[in-house]
Parts: structure tokens; sequence; C-alpha cells
């Protein structure tokens, strides 16, 4: 039988997945979305425009191929009726290009006046939420509260709703928190009537069909591995399963159907929100990765925290997912640093660490290794031979310690800005 492969982030997030699944698409007949919400914000570059996707499958832009937001997914009705009518100028037969699994969450208005009024609550202490609802409708998911896609079908549907809409405003009451709910409701229903307009799958079933008949299918996770509700930094981390194994759970697929593992990484490292960060810049470098990179969140806009790649880190996350390809991003944006910097170690109070420890307090300190930046354009290169030998021995450098191939390299934001090898 076929294999899934796998197509996740190895950092906080933001690593350009967007792009990678755009670029893999042509190879695949089925591209499925596993966890996550509109949370996630995957950028796309072609043809002299930008795509932000939120909510669909990065490989929707691609004649044929087959898109599934899977069950590990949750759905804001009315900002996935904003995405589709925003794509249908240029995906018109988008209904088609797109499946949407039965047993997706529903995320309600009030999971997202339930999020915005619980980070409030922390005040000093916030997580850095997104303000989207995805945290209380998971844990509605895992409580057993949750609404789904399915139940939209069923006549009492609107019945179903207003009981958990009742049981969220029965637990506003406990925050300090003033809000209309009028103004979160304003188009959630009429994006439930847009999903209606998609056929609505038992997404585990029809992949493993399409599995048994040979197709091709390829796993799209969203944030990143770091951000993964189990093996993140906690508790600054998202609410699903952002590793490999949330492909399981989030599409119904078997361990043993797991092919290749594509892991996703920038050549240095971004973070938005809040949450520890050993490597992060605060002088010049930081600001320029910031500018050059143009680091600012694709959903929520916030500025990125920038730094030097944590290979601790990295080789932790390649460990977890059990990478087997590397693709590098953004490669091009370390183009005129005179110097590299890696972090290989963390030291502490207890001594020296190459392993991720329990928690990465602001006590651990950093130790770099030292390379010899490009100083040279390199956004015009499409072959491995066209890379100066400085970025040639930081890629192998990175291969070595992961051991795994880095098989792609970004050199730019558009999908012809790609090196494979």
């Amino acid at each position: 039988m076929k294999k899934i492969d796998v197509a996740l982030g190895l950092q906080w997030g933001d690593e350009g997945k967007g792009k990678v699944v755009d670029v893999l698409t042509p190879i695949y007949d089925i591209i499925a979305r596993f966890q996550g919400g509109p949370n996630a914000g995957h950028s796309l570059h072609f043809d002299g425009q930008k795509y932000v996707l939120h909510t669909i499958p990065s490989g929707v832009f691609r004649k044929g191929a087959v898109n599934i937001i899977g069950n590990g997914v949750v759905v804001d009705p009315r900002i996935f009726a904003e995405e589709v009518a925003e794509l249908e100028t240029v995906v018109p037969d988008i209904s088609a290009r797109l499946l949407i699994s039965k047993k997706a969450h529903l995320i309600l208005p009030t999971h997202r006046v339930l999020d915005a009024a619980q980070e409030a609550s922390k005040g000093s202490g916030k997580i850095g939420s997104t303000l989207k609802g995805i945290g209380p409708a998971y844990v509605d998911k895992t409580g057993r509260g949750g609404l789904r896609v399915g139940d939209i079908l069923a006549p009492d549907f609107r019945a179903r709703y207003e009981a958990a809409r009742d049981i969220h405003l029965q637990q506003l009451k406990s925050y300090d928190f003033t809000f209309d709910l009028a103004e979160f409701e304003a188009g959630w229903f009429e994006g439930i009537d847009s999903i209606r307009r998609f056929t609505l799958i038992d997404s585990e079933q029809v992949l493993n069909d399409a599995l048994a008949e040979g197709k091709s299918i390829l796993a799209e996770g969203a944030q990143g591995s770091l951000l993964d509700i189990d093996f993140g930094t906690y508790p600054f981390v998202t609410s699903s399963n952002t590793v490999c194994a949330g492909a399981c759970t989030g599409l119904g697929v078997a361990p043993s159907r797991i092919g290749k593992v594509y892991g996703v990484f920038k050549a240095y490292c971004t973070r938005v929100g809040s949450g520890p960060f050993p490597t992060e810049l605060f002088d010049g470098d930081g600001e320029r990765m910031r500018k050059i990179g143009f680091e600012f969140g694709a959903t929520t806009g916030r500025a990125r925290r920038c730094g030097w790649l944590d290979m601790v880190a990295l080789k932790y996350a390649v460990m977890i997912n059990g990478v087997t390809e590397l693709i590098m991003m953004k490669a091009d944006v370390l183009n005129d640093f005179d110097t590299i910097r890696v972090c290989t170690a963390y030291e502490a109070d207890g001594g020296r660490t190459t392993t991720l420890p329990y928690e990465l307090t602001g006590t651990l300190r950093p130790v770099y290794r030292e390379f010899a930046g490009w100083r040279c354009d390199v956004s015009g290169a499409r072959r491995w031979d066209d890379l100066p030998p400085e970025l040639k021995s930081y890629i192998e450098y990175i291969e070595n310690e992961c051991g795994a191939p880095v098989r792609i390299i970004s050199v730019g934001p558009d999908r012809e800005e790609t090196i494979e090898r």
C-alpha cells in the first residue's frame, strides 16, 4: 500500500510550509491538512501575487490536486467563508478541489470571546494567543462538548449551537470582560452556509481508500514542532499536536502508513508572541533579519522575534518527528551577514547541555559556533552548483548534525526561487 508523506515545521512556526507544500503538490494527488485552525498563515508567492491561506490546504492552487481539511483541524465558518471568497477569483472551481472532514470541529463565536477573555485575564503572563478561539475549541473537543462540521447537516443544528453557546456564556460570567456577541456572531451562520457548498466526507475512509488505490498523499501541518502541545515550550504552545504523530490522529491514518517526513526550517529562527527563545537577538543583526525577511505574522501582522539557528532545538525536532528530508527556507535573508552563528549547546548553572531541557528558562546561555557568511545574493540560484561554498558548508554542517539530507533550499519567496537536490 502507498504511504502518506508529511510536511511540517521544525521551529516555532512561520518556517515557510505554505511555499513548500505548493512546490511539492505537483507530485501528489491529495493534500490533507491535519491540525490547527485559522491561527495558521501559509503564504504563497507566484505569478507576481501573494496569497495567504489560513484553513485551506496549500495545494489548492494546483489544478488536479484534491485538498482535504482533516478531522484534526478546527474551522471558523466566518473566516473560512472569507478565505473561499478571496480564492474564488483565482480558483473558481474551489468547491471541486476542496473536501472537508465531517469530524473537524467548529470554532464558535463564543470560543473567540472566551479566548480573548482568558488571554486578558493572564495579565503579564499572556501566552500570545492569536485570539481566534483555537484553544477553547480544542478544550471543548477534548471535553466532549464541541460541535463538528458534520453537525451542520442535522435538522436540530441551531438548537445544538445554542446549547453550546449558552454553556460558554455561563463560563464568561466568571471573567471581567465586556463583549458584544452579535459582533462575533456576524457572518458566522453565513459561513455555515458556505461550508454546506462543499462535499463533507469521512476523511479517514477517503484517505485510506486513496492509499489502497495507490494515490499519493501529502499531509500538511501548521505551526511548528516547538509549539506542540506535548513537546513544545509549554505553556507557550498551541493547542494541538503539530508533530508527525499528529498526522495519524488528525487524518485517521496508521503510523505504519507514514512515509517521508519533510522537516521545514528557516536558516535562522523566529518566534511570534510570548515564550522562551534562547537565541533571540536584541541587536542590529536581529533587526536586519526582521527587515530583510519581512518577519511579520501572516495571520496577526505581529513583528516576529528573530535569532540565530538553534541546533539543539532543531535536532530535537528532527528526532521527535522522524524527519527523513530537511527543507531549508529563507537562505537568502542571510546574504549580507559577514558571520553566521549557530547555537550548538546551552550553558546553565548546572553545566552545559546539548539536549533540550524540560524548561527553556532565561538562565540558559547559548553556546555558538561561527561560520563565514556568503556575502552574495543567492536569490538567482536554481541549482546546488550555483550556491557559494560558504552556504554549502553551512548546509552540510546542518545535514551532518541532524542526520538527514537537505533536499530543498529556498532562496526567495516565489515558488520559482527554489533549489531541489
